[in-house]
């Protein structure tokens, strides 16, 4: 089954001279991802006015190729380590259409309470979300997918 995949198209304003992402970018891009993929694992909401918050820890991006102006990005998106407190999400970053990883990114973070903002043990229902992962389901925010399928 594929992982929740998330598109979105670069904007100029996320470029550097020669059209490319800035590389503080891919956090950024990292950071609505997560909120997407939340909403498609049906636990977003306690994230936003539940009990609920998270803090990065730790996050590790590693760049193979360059992503450019107005491409259109797939980020795919699964969680690959589940403890007591924690939760790391790996993303892997590609241009859509095109099979290549050009980045990948893993982030580390603890669940904390939204008030006292203490560390947390995850939930039974956050657990089984993160478990299954959303997987199959996909958020389009660049129209990609609509293109694909209307194209000749």
């Amino acid at each position: 089954m594929e992982p929740f995949r998330y598109y979105l198209r670069v904007r100029y304003i996320e470029c550097d001279a020669q059209k490319v992402v800035f590389n503080s970018r891919y956090s950024e891009y990292v950071d609505v991802s997560v909120t997407e993929f939340l909403r498609a694992l049906g636990i977003h909401d306690q994230f936003v006015s539940g009990d609920l918050d998270f803090q990065l820890v730790k996050q590790t991006v590693e760049w193979k190729a360059p992503a450019r102006f107005d491409q259109v990005l797939e980020l795919s998106i699964s969680a690959t380590r589940l403890g007591n407190t924690s939760f790391t999400l790996s993303t892997e970053f590609r241009v859509a259409g095109d099979e290549r990883v050009i980045a990948t990114v893993e982030t580390v973070y603890v669940l904390v309470d939204a008030k006292t903002l203490a560390k947390m043990r995850l939930p039974a229902d956050v657990r089984a979300a993160l478990t299954d992962g959303a997987r199959g389901r996909e958020t389009d925010h660049a129209g990609y997918r609509a293109q694909a399928t209307s194209s000749p």
